[in-house]
């Protein structure tokens, strides 16, 4: 899986920030010596107030507060060149000025325990993110794999798309879905399901009988209250669902098997073409089975040694440009068929960031996998 985004923090860089923190100082500069050059009945006094103010926007309550004192310092030499500091107007423009810089140093205090609480939040969410959407190997036996997760919204690690891969004693099974809704609730049942698919994908022998594991982890308690197919039923289950795409694919056949659960179909790259592994007869989404009673189908299609399979969720094909047009996923792999994994999925995500304009509407995961030439025993 891809590097993650480094959280932000409070702090700016010593360019930067030692850029912005000249701002207020050149203001009071500016502010006072013009003031004192002005005319008797002209006061510039009160725009001093903009430089703590300012600097409360992106300074810690120290500096915020150094600042205040600045202009503070500033306004009493102004009092004192132009005519007395003890004149009445000069005298209410230091009061003023000097319960604004408290309050900026008050309201820089507040923001930065937020940044130091949001950085500590988003060190916590890397972790959990770790642990739950664990990276995919790049060696899976005769295959290589690569993977990216997009999350839609800027500041997530992760969201309600997931996958996973698990090796067996006779081959590498995949993992790809998406739960349904966003945010936590999404997350919990990804969670669910990747907890349920790395204890059973090594012990169950064959696809229907893991797609029964993976179908109790998710909205057992829907599940259990719709007993019959009606409207209301179909609506109680589907408060939890997760569509979804398992594969298994054994070392020594040239094969990909598959069970399809409302998840888009996975597309194949072979020789220059892409080819929709479309399911006849899919499944429901996990979560469903107790409503609509489905059979679970596993399908074979060839996977040999060259050819690519591009996993995905909905989030790529239905992400829109500025004029509304969906990503044409398709069209532009038949111009990748030849790149291996890795660099696949970074022109497939450098492309969708453009098409996007740099904002997913939806999270985004894209798995590729490659079927290799069987190594020769070694003597």
């Amino acid at each position: 899986m891809e590097p993650r985004r480094r959280a932000l923090t409070p702090r700016l860089s010593r360019t930067g920030g030692r850029l912005l923190l000249a701002v207020p100082f050149v203001l009071i500069a500016v502010v006072t010596v013009v003031d004192v050059l002005s005319p008797p009945d002209v006061h510039l006094g009160p725009f001093l107030i903009a430089a703590p103010a300012m600097t409360a926007s992106f300074a810690g309550p120290r500096v915020t507060a150094f600042v205040g004192a600045v202009a503070v310092l500033a306004q009493s030499v102004v009092a004192v060149a132009r005519t007395s500091i003890t004149d009445l107007n000069h005298t209410y423009q230091i009061i003023a000025l000097t319960l604004i810089s408290v309050m900026a140093t008050f309201f820089a205090a507040l923001r930065e325990r937020d940044e130091q609480r949001v950085v500590r939040l988003r060190s916590i969410a890397q972790a959990a993110q770790s642990v739950v959407l664990r990276p995919l190997p790049t060696r899976a036996g005769p295959l290589r794999i690569a993977s990216v997760y997009l999350a839609a919204e800027e500041e997530a690690q992760m969201g309600g798309d997931l996958y996973a891969a698990s090796r067996t004693a006779t081959g590498t099974r995949l993992l790809i879905g998406d739960a349904r809704g966003k945010g936590l609730d999404a997350i919990s049942e990804a969670s669910l399901v990747l907890g349920a698919f790395r204890v059973t994908a090594r012990r169950e022998r064959e696809l229907p009988d893991l797609i029964g594991h993976l179908e109790e982890g998710v909205g057992s308690a829907e599940a259990t209250e719709a007993t019959e197919a009606t409207e209301a039923a179909v609506g109680a289950a589907a408060e939890a669902f997760v569509t979804a795409l398992v594969l298994d694919i054994p070392d020594l056949e040239p094969v990909v098997r598959l069970v399809n659960c409302g998840h888009p179909p996975p597309l194949l790259l072979r020789a220059g073409r892409v080819v929709p592994l479309d399911s006849a007869d899919a499944s429901p989404p996990l979560g469903l089975s107790d409503v609509l009673s489905p059979a679970v189908t596993v399908e074979t299609f060839p996977f040999d040694v060259g050819d690519v399979l591009l996993l995905y969720t909905d989030g790529v094909i239905e992400a829109r440009d500025a004029s509304r047009a969906f990503y044409p996923l398709t069209e532009r792999l038949a111009a990748w068929t030849g790149d291996d994994p890795p660099t696949l999925l970074d022109r497939l995500r450098a492309d969708l960031e453009a098409h996007v304009g740099g904002h997913l509407g939806d999270d985004a995961a894209l798995v590729a996998v490659e079927r290799l030439a069987p190594q020769p025993p070694a003597p």
